[in-house]
């Protein structure tokens, strides 16, 4: 399992817009393939940021299935117009579990 963490800068003010926007785009990543869950975290000392935290299967279920199909679409166009820049996304790869 491959997790995606998305680091999103938030216009000031349109916090509580985005949330509701992941909230409302939570079907469009239900439908991708590969997506296995997603949680949304929102940071304490700067509360314009926020990091995506999601579940795929593959890399390529992000970076080229989900990315191009219509779901990408609906997310995009539920929170795009929050960002205040272009998300920074990275994939990581579980290695060790404490506990």
């Amino acid at each position: 399992m491959i997790l995606e963490i998305a680091q999103i800068e938030i216009k000031p003010g349109m916090e509580s817009e985005f949330e509701a926007g992941v909230k409302k785009a939570v079907p469009a990543f239900q439908r991708a393939k590969g997506c296995r869950g997603l949680t949304l975290q929102r940071s304490i000392e700067k509360p314009q940021r926020y990091r995506l935290f999601v579940h795929w299967d593959t890399v390529e279920n992000h970076t080229v299935d989900f990315r191009n199909s219509p779901n990408w679409q609906e997310w995009r166009a539920c929170v795009g117009h929050c960002f205040a820049a272009p998300p920074e996304a990275e994939h990581v790869q579980e290695v060790l579990k404490g506990f």
